[in-house]
C-alpha cells in the first residue's frame, strides 16, 4: 500500500524539517517547500493527499495558496499560523482550510490532528458488507459512504466537513442541535475551535444548496440549526 503524502509549506526551514520528521516517523510520506509559488508547483506534480500551510509566507502568502488550491481540488489544508500573528481562523475555514494549528505546536497534536483530517477525508474501506449511509429527499441525495452530493440532479463539490455536517442534520430530520453539539460530532475532540466554525460551513453549505418547497437548513435563533421537513 503506497504511502499517504504531505506537502509541508513553510518559510521556515527548521520548523519544516521538524514536521516533516513527526510525519515520517508516523509512515508518511512528505515533501517540504518554503514559498506560495513552490506550494502551488509542488501541489500539481506531488499531488498531496493533505496540505500544512503556513500563513505567512514569502510572495503569495497562505490564505492566496488556499484560495487558488480551492479553486481546483478539495485537498485536505490544515493551516499554520505562529500565535504572535493575527490569524482570523474564520477567514481560514471561509477559504476552504479543514482546520488549524496555533504555533508553536506539540508533535502529538499535530500527528492527531493531521490523522483526524485524513480519517474525516477518506472513508474507511470496509469489508465485504457496506453499511450505506445516505439519506435521500426531493432532489437532494446524501451519500456519507462515498461522500457524494447530488442537488438538483447534479454531483456537488463539497470539502468533508462541509458534506458530514449536511448529512449529520439530513438524518435527522426537524431535530434541532445547538452549535456545541454539531461542534463536537463533526470536527470531535481533536478540534479546539468556537462554534463561529459551524455557521461558517452553514453559511457554506446555503451557497451550495437552496431551500427547497419540502426542506431547509433552518436556523433555530438562539439555539443552533436543524434541517427542516415540511409537509
Amino acid at each position: 500500500m503506497s504511502k499517504q503524502k504531505i506537502l509541508i509549506v513553510d518559510d521556515d526551514n527548521n520548523i519544516a524539517e521538524l514536521i516533516s520528521l513527526y510525519l515520517t516517523k508516523e509512515c508518511y510520506d512528505t515533501k517540504i517547500v518554503n514559498d506560495g509559488e513552490e506550494a502551488l508547483h509542488a501541489f500539481e506534480h506531488y499531488n498531496p493527499n493533505l496540505i500544512l500551510l503556513d500563513l505567512m509566507l514569502p510572495g503569495i502568502d497562505g490564505y492566496q495558496v488556499c484560495r487558488e488550491i480551492r479553486t481546483k481540488s478539495n485537498v485536505p489544508i490544515i493551516m499554520l499560523s505562529a500565535k504572535g500573528e493575527i490569524f482570523d481562523k474564520v477567514l481560514g475555514l471561509e477559504l476552504g482550510a479543514d482546520d488549524y494549528i496555533l504555533k508553536p505546536f506539540d508533535s502529538k497534536e499535530l500527528v492527531a490532528r493531521v490523522k483526524a483530517v485524513l480519517r474525516r477525508f477518506q472513508p474507511a474501506k470496509t469489508e465485504s458488507v457496506v453499511e450505506l449511509k445516505c439519506v435521500e429527499y426531493p432532489d437532494l441525495t446524501v451519500n456519507l459512504s462515498n461522500y457524494s452530493v447530488m442537488y438538483n440532479g447534479h454531483p456537488i463539490d463539497m470539502p468533508p466537513k462541509e458534506l458530514e455536517l449536511l448529512y449529520f442534520l439530513a438524518a435527522s430530520p426537524n431535530q434541532v442541535f445547538t452549535r456545541e453539539q454539531l461542534l463536537d460530532h463533526i470536527w470531535g475532540y481533536e478540534y479546539i475551535g468556537d462554534t463561529r466554525t459551524v455557521d461558517v460551513h452553514v453559511k457554506r453549505l446555503r451557497e451550495k444548496i437552496k431551500d427547497h418547497e419540502t426542506w431547509s437548513i433552518a436556523t433555530v435563533w438562539g439555539i443552533g440549526y436543524k434541517f427542516e421537513v415540511k409537509g
